[in-house]
């Protein structure tokens, strides 16, 4: 059955792919017990849009449909308010698959992380939508499983409220029973699911682990010096959409570095730029901007380093 489902809407399978999708499903369990079962019927629009905006192109390529599309809409849904319009969230993705990789020749040939390009698209498009449209998480009982959305406002996420000195529960960062996007915020599930892809060599450790360290070094050196809006490190690093961002997207083999010391250095870029959007831009949350702003170097970064390998004769 599953072959010929394959054949029917001409899919591509590879494995890396399935297992990056099974190490998001728990977190985004989580989100639809936080935020109601409205987030299946947004998964359901923005998959259609994804697959339709791909086998478009991959139709005039002569190739399938690659089943990295369906990573890319699980990746984008998680990162969107809960109650975001369906309309719009088809505009996103859509943006996100055609611009962010079917132009370039499709899968392996893109230059930035699809799911990200469609979230900065319609950030800058529809920023209200983007900012201040957050709701209270379902926290007793069954929670959203037997609810369709949540309709309590709140009138800001965690990393919003931090920077204005007030005080956030760690342990509901970390759990994920806070206001935010629809799949970053149980913390914990995502760092078990990005642990997982490292174990199964899915995800390159050295982009973790550099992103990491870059982010925190420079958080820390901020509250050091005392600046305004920077928060305290162990919340900076599980609040907002760092830990899907760093362990799930910017992992991404196709847009990050193909060299190890390349992928310390676009990790260590991530981390660093992460702590200064949030801290000096307008934006709260950092992440996307970052990797997208990392994926721009990677070319120049891999000519740089192949060229000095090659100068002292190591390659």
């Amino acid at each position: 059955m599953s072959e010929l489902y394959l054949r029917l809407f001409n899919i591509k399978w590879v494995r890396p792919m399935k297992l990056v999708l099974y190490s998001l499903v728990p977190a985004f369990i989580s989100g639809i017990y936080f935020f109601g079962l409205r987030g299946l019927a947004l998964l359901a629009v923005v998959v259609t849009a994804g697959y339709i905006s791909e086998y478009m192109f991959a139709r005039q390529y002569r190739e399938p449909v690659h089943s990295s599309v369906f990573v890319t809409c699980l990746l984008y849904v998680m990162t969107l308010p809960p109650t975001i319009p369906f309309w719009m969230a088809a505009v996103g993705i859509a943006a996100g698959v055609v611009f962010g990789k079917m132009v370039f020749g499709g899968f392996g040939k893109n230059a930035f992380n699809p799911a990200l390009v469609g979230r900065a698209f319609i950030y800058v498009s529809f920023g209200n939508f983007l900012t201040n449209r957050w709701v209270e998480p379902f926290s007793h009982g069954f929670g959203g499983f037997i609810r369709y959305s949540s309709d309590a406002l709140t009138q800001a996420t965690p990393l919003a409220m931090l920077e204005k000195g007030e005080s956030v529960s760690l342990l509901r960062v970390f759990t994920g029973n806070i206001s935010g996007c629809l799949g970053e915020t149980s913390a914990l599930l995502l760092l078990l699911g990005g642990v997982f892809l490292i174990y199964r060599r899915v995800a390159d450790y050295r982009i973790v682990i550099s992103g990491i360290f870059g982010m925190l070094a420079m958080n820390f050196a901020l509250n050091l010096a005392g600046i305004a809006g920077s928060i305290p490190c162990i919340h900076a690093l599980f609040s907002g959409g760092f830990m899907l961002g760093i362990f799930f997207m910017a992992t991404d083999p196709v847009s990050a570095s193909s060299l190890k010391e390349g992928k310390l250095i676009y990790g260590l870029i991530i981390g660093l730029l992460t702590t200064l959007i949030r801290v000096f831009s307008a934006w709260p949350e950092g992440i996307m901007f970052a990797i997208l702003f990392a994926n721009m170097f990677i070319p120049i970064i891999d000519y740089g380093l192949k060229s000095l390998k090659k100068k002292n004769g190591q390659g």
